[in-house]
């Protein structure tokens, strides 16, 4: 596929324009965004069509180990699904607003049900590597916000976070979770700038401030989400202990590995949990807590 010409001035139902057709009119209930070493997920999806983040007009192309940068569309279990198969990371030198434009391109799409999955490294001790975390909420700490800037259509000004996971679809994940043999609970994400691992001195510092787990993304995702009033569902794949929690070094590759281990029963819930939402459990905006 050529490659497109990225403009800035393009809104996201442009880019939505741009990426239905390509996809022969792509109306997805459900978007997926698929964390490091959790993409190959998307081979569940049927019928599908790939296309490039570079592909796409404003999106640069994923740059991280273990992100395959590509949106995939089509059908799990006769549900229309959208993927992010990869992410893009504000580390990477992006701007928040870039970071946040695939959920808004997929909300034009027409999805209104988000899943956001994760590596994320444990600070609670309970929590293993190689099992799940729900995530019921989270700590902004990567200093940067995809609202910031004038109010984008559709969006609301000050989108309520007290409740940014939506309950009842996260309760459904851990019953499917479990039934599907997962090792899984749930817990705090903190969300930090990277890309460098944390210090000990600062993951003591994100256990005081009620972390259970600490990774480099999704939170700007998530504000996004909940700014255009879509019902949102978060999971961490846990790959290892928080620096200063043990005495292993930290390493990417092993977390890919951690997350290839995780993927099986991982892919069996997500894929249960997707299947649930063809019942009618993702139609509506959230307007308020749930």
């Amino acid at each position: 596929m050529a490659r497109r010409d990225r403009s800035p001035t393009e809104g996201p139902a442009a880019i939505a324009a741009v990426v239905g057709a390509l996809c022969r009119g792509a109306s997805p209930r459900v978007a997926l965004i698929l964390g490091s070493g959790l993409g190959g997920f998307a081979r569940h999806i049927e019928r599908a069509t790939h296309i490039k983040f570079a592909d796409i007009p404003g999106l640069p192309p994923a740059t991280v180990a273990g992100h395959a940068g590509e949106l995939v569309h089509g059908v799990i279990d006769g549900v229309e699904v959208v993927a992010l198969a990869g992410r893009l990371h504000l580390y990477e030198g992006h701007s928040a607003d870039v970071i946040g434009l695939p959920v808004r391109v997929v909300h034009a799409l027409g999805a209104r049900t988000l899943f956001v999955s994760n590596a994320a490294g444990a600070i609670r001790p309970d929590l293993r590597p190689g099992s799940l975390m729900l995530i019921r909420d989270h700590v902004n700490l990567t200093w940067g916000n995809p609202l910031i800037g004038p109010v984008r259509p559709g969006e609301h000004r000050f989108p309520d976070m007290s409740s940014p996971y939506d309950r009842a679809l996260g309760d459904r994940f851990l019953g499917l979770a479990r039934a599907a043999g997962a090792t899984v609970s749930d817990g705090v994400y903190a969300a930090v700038l990277g890309p460098s691992y944390e210090t000990p001195a600062e993951i003591r510092m994100l256990a005081h401030l009620g972390a259970d787990a600490v990774g480099m993304s999704t939170v700007p995702e998530v504000l996004v989400a909940r700014a255009l009033g879509m019902r949102v569902t978060g999971v961490s794949c846990i790959t290892n202990a928080a620096s200063g929690t043990t005495g292993t070094r930290l390493d990417h590759a092993e977390v890919l590995a951690m997350t290839e281990r995780a993927a099986a029963v991982f892919e069996r819930a997500v894929r249960e949990w997707v299947r649930g939402e063809g019942g009618g459990g993702g139609e509506g905006e959230s307007k308020g807590r749930k």
